[in-house]
This record gives C-alpha cells, sequence and structure tokens, in this order.
C-alpha cells in the first residue's frame, strides 16, 4: 500500500497502534536486556569504601598522636631569672614533662618579633640535658649587657617539644 506524504499517522489507525506496541515492546526489551550492579556487589563495594575510609582515618590519627605525644613529653617552665651584674643573665629553667629534654637554642631580644639566637651562653650541666619530672637546667647568658628597667624576652628551645617563651624586666 502507498501512503502519500501528506497521510498523518492517526492515534486510532492501525499502522499508529502497529508501530507504538513495537516501540513500547522494544523499549522493556532494552530495559531487561541491562544489568545492574547486583545488591552483593553494591554492598561489597560499600564495605570496601568504608574499610578504605577508616584506614585513612586512622592513619592521620595515628600521626596526629605520635607528634603531639613527642611534644607533650617535653614541658619546660622558668624557675626564674636572676641579674648577678651587667653583662650576664641566668636563667634558671625546670622540664616538667615526661620525657628528658636537650636545649639546642637560646633567643634573647627586646622585643618578642625580634629575638635573635645568642651563642655565647654557658650550661650546667654542659650536655644541655634536662632530665624529666623536675630537672633543672642553670643557662647562663654571657656579654649581653642589659639596661636596667628594661624588658627582655626570652626564647629556650629543646631539641623536641613546644620552647619556653618568658619576658622579664631587668633590675
Amino acid at each position: 500500500m502507498l501512503i502519500s506524504s501528506s497521510y498523518r499517522l492517526n492515534k486510532q489507525s492501525p499502522e499508529f497502534l502497529t508501530s507504538m506496541e513495537g516501540a513500547v515492546m522494544n523499549s522493556k526489551t532494552l530495559l531487561k536486556s541491562r544489568r545492574g550492579i547486583s545488591p552483593i556487589l553494591a554492598t561489597l563495594l560499600l564495605i570496601v569504601i568504608a574499610v578504605a575510609a577508616i584506614v585513612v582515618t586512622y592513619a592521620w590519627i595515628m600521626t596526629y598522636m605520635s607528634s603531639a605525644g613527642q611534644q607533650a613529653g617535653v614541658q619546660l617552665v622558668l624557675d626564674t631569672v636572676s641579674w648577678p651584674e651587667n653583662g650576664t643573665i641566668i636563667l634558671y629553667v625546670r622540664n616538667v614533662g615526661t620525657s628528658d629534654a636537650t636545649i639546642d637554642a637560646v633567643y634573647i631580644g627586646t622585643s618578642s618579633a625580634n629575638l635573635a639566637p645568642y651563642t655565647n651562653v654557658t650550661y650546667n650541666p654542659n650536655s644541655r640535658k634536662v632530665t624529666a619530672d623536675g630537672g633543672i637546667i642553670t643557662i647562663t647568658i654571657n656579654g649581653y649587657h642589659w639596661h636596667s628597667g628594661v624588658l627582655y624576652y626570652f626564647k629556650v628551645v629543646p631539641k623536641t617539644g613546644a620552647p619556653l617563651e618568658f619576658s622579664r624586666r631587668a633590675p
């Protein structure tokens, strides 16, 4: 049968119904032929993702806690500052932490922004080691000419742990 170009399919025409049934059948077979992820595979995939997230979180927490634990082991506090004569300052520093500390550097300045390392320093004990749980070290700053009434800033830096920072006014 010849169909002219002006012929349109009517919703009630048999040709239209046949073409629509074919389209519906075709889409049903298309949907049936697609395979999704089975519930078992989806569950396993979620478990793998959760375990990976737990492992990453655990590694991050352990790294953070180990570095925080090392720093918490050394805790320096100032006992007193002595100004026996011009050119000498004596610091008495105590370690109240749970780990031994080794003093690495001493800084001094007239403001917290201009602290400079000072190298003409003697330590008692000479090893620079401050034992845990109350050990004391005497730090003598030699050759630093201080002026009476001036506020001086100090920083005592251990090899591990937080530095001890404080300020004192010269007598």
